[in-house]
């Protein structure tokens, strides 16, 4: 295999039930790597899980004080509650040491965002009692089960007869 491509993917993820599931009994989310910068998508799904779920947010940025009008925290450790899902916004090489501060504080659930793959990362997690999803923006997965995908700026495919009011 070349330096370029990819390490074919063997690991299998939760199914779309199974997904439902560990958001529907979720009542807690960490999102690592959060930021205060409205451009960057753990901001954009922030902005999406403040305004369209019940999850009590906490966002973890060691250089940020306040993002969407709440504090951030340095690490997991210093949150005031364990999270029920670690929703991770990191670069790859940084996963091992997220999984390890997720393990320490006592998560349910590491849930790495779309375009985030490790298997190493996922198997390890598994082996200690995790939950795990990859490549998946919480999200998306969240408006999808909950109708909510056209609220959410994503053109969900259905052709309505209704005309648009335009002011």
């Amino acid at each position: 295999m070349s330096g370029t491509e990819a390490a074919p993917r063997t690991w299998e993820g939760p199914s779309a039930p199974e997904r439902l599931a560990l958001l529907r009994s979720a009542r807690s989310v960490a999102i690592v790597g959060a930021s205060d910068k409205p451009s960057r998508a753990s901001y954009f799904v922030a902005t999406y899980l403040q305004s369209s779920s019940p999850y009590r947010l906490y966002f973890v940025n060691p250089v940020a004080s306040r993002i969407l009008g709440q504090p951030a925290y340095a690490s997991l450790k210093d949150l005031p509650e364990v999270p029920d899902v670690v929703d991770v916004f990191r670069k790859h090489d940084d996963l091992p040491t997220v999984l390890e501060e997720t393990l320490d504080v006592g998560a349910k659930t590491l849930w790495l965002q779309l375009g985030s793959w490790h298997e190493d990362v996922a198997r390890s997690a598994e082996a200690a009692g995790l939950d795990v999803v990859m490549d998946r923006c919480i999200k998306i997965e969240h408006a999808r089960f909950h109708g909510g995908l056209n609220l959410a700026g994503f053109n969900t495919g259905v052709i309505s007869s209704k005309r648009q009011i335009t002011s």
